[in-house]
């Protein structure tokens, strides 16, 4: 193998399929990036097993060929290598060295044989359709906050993308909660969606697809099965396991009868909760609300810090009511409310709280409260 390709592409692509690699294995080959060379491209494979991405770049190749070296350490490499250079990239075959050089540097790396290299096969994926990237994007951005981090509970690991029914119309809805909070989107059926399983896409897999979606502005071609999911950009495939478990009954959890109705300034209550949490402990995070008449009492007391509390102008319909969130929390859910002005539904004090942007019901928030 021989090829010469531009430092900035081959950084960029680098830099999509290293980070599939987990710092840590015990199967040396998946530490491994696989370099392929295919009609003028040079084809960039790594995978953890679960978790597989391929992204073609150009390069001038002299020499076709195939090997596999270490993902980080050719990132890292090419990473402190000068902007505007040219790589050239050699493997001959006769000893197990890759020569990456560049200037005046020159590196040799160890390799493993391409065949030791595990090959992910997603085999027959039935439903296909294609969504526009700042749909994904959505998707994903106003979801991902909620997903759970705790292993036990592993369905809960990922976003679960379904096909139902909304206001007498189907739609595509992403869901994800982690007990604490839960965040629902949904946007209107892309053609060829219709009849697909709902899926429970990895957490790991829907950072990597997010990534590409920054540098991309065209249509995404997904394709599933009932095991495996795959996202498809202009010169990157990523394809993935699936949880395999069933996600819960997440409408239970949505109330119907919060009756008290909060209006509030959102970037001004978002920056009000930031200030009064300062006071409040690490370990618990908690803000209490006071609300009565067109006033809302933002307070947090610590016994080692001390106390803190802030007032704000709302329009409120309900009783007076006192109740205590974790801030993180109620923060993570202030942030995707993109317009001027918040939403939030109570019921009491030991009652799920619905949070909304008023100028967007397709996307829906829950939040537990807390005792304070």
């Amino acid at each position: 193998m021989k090829l010469t390709i531009e430092r900035a592409s081959l950084l960029r692509s680098l830099g999509h399929v290293q980070s599939v690699v987990e710092r840590r294995n015990t199967i040396p080959i998946l530490s491994n990036v696989l370099l392929e060379t295919r009609e003028g491209q040079l084809s960039l494979t790594a995978t953890d097993l679960d978790l597989a991405i391929v992204e073609n770049v150009d390069a001038a190749i002299e020499t076709p060929g195939t090997i596999t070296t270490s993902a980080h350490t050719l990132y890292d490499i090419v990473r402190k290598l000068p902007d505007g250079s040219q790589v050239d990239i050699h493997f001959s075959g006769e000893d197990s060295r890759l020569i990456v050089s560049a200037g005046r540097s020159r590196f040799q790396l160890a390799c493993l044989p391409k065949d030791d290299f595990p090959m992910m096969t997603a085999g027959d994926l039935p439903h296909r359709f294609q969504l526009p990237a700042k749909d994904l994007k959505r998707l994903i951005d106003k979801t991902r906050f909620a997903v759970s981090t705790e292993e036990t509970r592993y369905y809960l690991n990922g976003i679960y993308l379904h096909v139902t029914e909304s206001g007498g119309a189907q739609v595509l809805r992403a869901v994800a909660t982690d007990g604490h909070r839960l965040a629902r989107v949904e946007l209107p059926l892309p053609q060829g969606s219709a009849g697909m399983p709902g899926v429970i896409v990895p957490r790991k897999t829907i950072g990597e697809v997010r990534k590409l979606i920054d540098e991309f502005d065209g249509a995404v071609g997904i394709s599933l099965s009932d095991t495996k999911i795959r996202f498809a950009f202009n010169d990157a495939v990523v394809t993935s396991k699936l949880i395999d478990g069933t996600f819960p009954d997440y409408n239970r959890v949505i109330p119907e009868g919060n009756d008290k109705h909060l209006e509030v300034d959102g970037p001004a209550f978002a920056e009000a909760v930031d200030r009064v949490s300062t006071i409040s402990t690490e370990k618990s995070r908690a803000v209490k609300l006071g609300l009565e008449g067109g006033r809302m009492t933002l307070s947090a007391n610590s016994p080692d810090s001390g106390s803190a509390t802030e007032e704000l102008s709302i329009e409120y319909s309900g009783n007076t009511l006192e109740i205590g969130f974790n801030s993180r929390y109620l923060l993570d859910i202030l942030a995707q409310v993109e317009g001027e002005t918040a939403r939030v539904e109570f019921n009491d004090a030991a009652s799920p709280t619905i949070v909304q942007d008023p100028g967007d019901n397709s996307a829906l928030y829950v939040l537990m409260p807390m005792r304070v």
